[in-house]
C-alpha cells in the first residue's frame, strides 16, 4: 500500500461543498465552478429524463452534485 496520503485527506468535504457553493452563490457566474456544475446538472437532468426509473430532479441533483465533488477533489 502507498505510504502517501491522499491529496485533500486534511479537509472534510461537507465543509469544503459549504463553502464552495456560498462562493458561487455570491459571485454567480464568475466564479470558476458554476458552469461546470449547471453543465453536470443539465446533463444529469436530461439522463433523469431518458431512464425510466430516474426522475429529472433526481437526475439534476445528482449530475450537479457529481461535478460539485469532481471540482473539489479532482
Amino acid at each position: 500500500m502507498d505510504e502517501q496520503d491522499p491529496k485533500h485527506q486534511d479537509h472534510d468535504l461537507i465543509p469544503d461543498a459549504q463553502e464552495e457553493v456560498k462562493s458561487m452563490l455570491k459571485q454567480g457566474l464568475d466564479h470558476p465552478s458554476t458552469k461546470p456544475v449547471l453543465a453536470g446538472a443539465a446533463v444529469g437532468a436530461v439522463v433523469g429524463g431518458v431512464l425510466p426509473v430516474v426522475t429529472w430532479p433526481i437526475g439534476l441533483i445528482a449530475g450537479a452534485g457529481f461535478m460539485l465533488y469532481r471540482r473539489l477533489r479532482p
